[in-house]
């Protein structure tokens, strides 16, 4: 644990409950302006798109189901404009900043710090710390069920709504494919599987936090990681920031895909 932070990062994958986590502690107002700051691709100045998720994937039954790829534009911001960003953006008043960050953003987090001055050192951490300004709390969150985290990654990437309400018009033409699933499955655990060899080879403790952590005890994590950041615990809300995504569909295609899995020999 740091000595006296003023700064913490959530470290997961998608569909973890990461966002909820971080408008909860936003939503306390002392604790920062969390946002995904490392997601943006420099080449588009967007982040990931539908069908960058499935790179080298040529399967045209899913390719079908993603919309076209957006042209963006780059981002030329030199290395030290785009940290000041990043700096003020996440802080709230009182000088705690918020942040949140996905193993798949890694590389471009420490090429953008490659681009600083007076590094503090190589590496993840490093990187890390010389962009935000301070050695952060880490939490981690995660879901332990894969096949249902990556359902909801394929709902989130064909409609392309990511939190909030669906669009009754991309909801409805979101369609279930096991190829697409499998996918995602991989992927999620690979993204997994990075953070804990990363955590391993820097003796990394991360505050741990579950998906089901998130669902039954929310103010208690908020309250956890607001306690890390010398600040009040109590401030944590007992009302969600945000409402759950997951509805029936999504439950009928996770026990669908765990037949088709257990069927085809899909990854799970």
């Amino acid at each position: 644990m740091v000595d006296n932070p003023s700064s913490y990062l959530v470290l997961a994958s998608q569909r973890t409950g990461s966002t909820l986590l971080v408008e909860s502690l936003r939503a306390t107002g002392v604790a920062g302006e969390p946002q995904e700051f490392f997601q943006y691709l420099p080449t588009t100045s967007l982040a990931p798109q539908p069908r960058e998720w499935f790179a080298g994937v040529d399967d045209p039954s899913i390719l079908r189901l993603l919309d076209p790829l957006d042209e963006g534009k780059p981002d030329h911001a030199p290395a030290i404009i785009w940290r000041d960003y990043v700096r003020t953006v996440g802080t709230t008043p009182n000088g705690v900043w918020g942040g949140k960050l996905m193993w798949n953003q890694t590389p471009l987090l420490m090429q953008r710090a490659a681009g600083l001055p007076n590094r503090s050192g190589d590496g993840l951490l490093a990187a890390i710390r010389d962009i935000i300004g301070s050695d952060p709390v880490l939490v981690h969150v995660h879901r332990p069920d894969v096949v249902a985290q990556a359902v909801s990654f394929w709902l989130a990437v064909q409609t392309r709504v990511w939190r909030g309400r669906p669009d009754p018009h991309r909801d409805a033409r979101a369609q279930y494919h096991p190829g697409a699933i499998a996918h995602i499955v991989k992927l999620l655990r690979a993204q997994e599987e990075g953070w804990q060899n990363w955590f391993a080879e820097e003796d990394i403790k991360p505050i741990d936090v579950s998906y089901p952590m998130l669902c039954h005890s929310l103010p208690e994590v908020v309250g956890t990681i607001l306690d890390a950041l010398g600040l009040e615990p109590l401030l944590a809300s007992p009302e969600p920031a945000l409402q759950r995504q997951a509805d029936q569909r999504s439950d009928e295609w996770v026990a669908r895909y765990w037949e088709d899995a257990e069927k085809e020999g899909l990854p799970t």
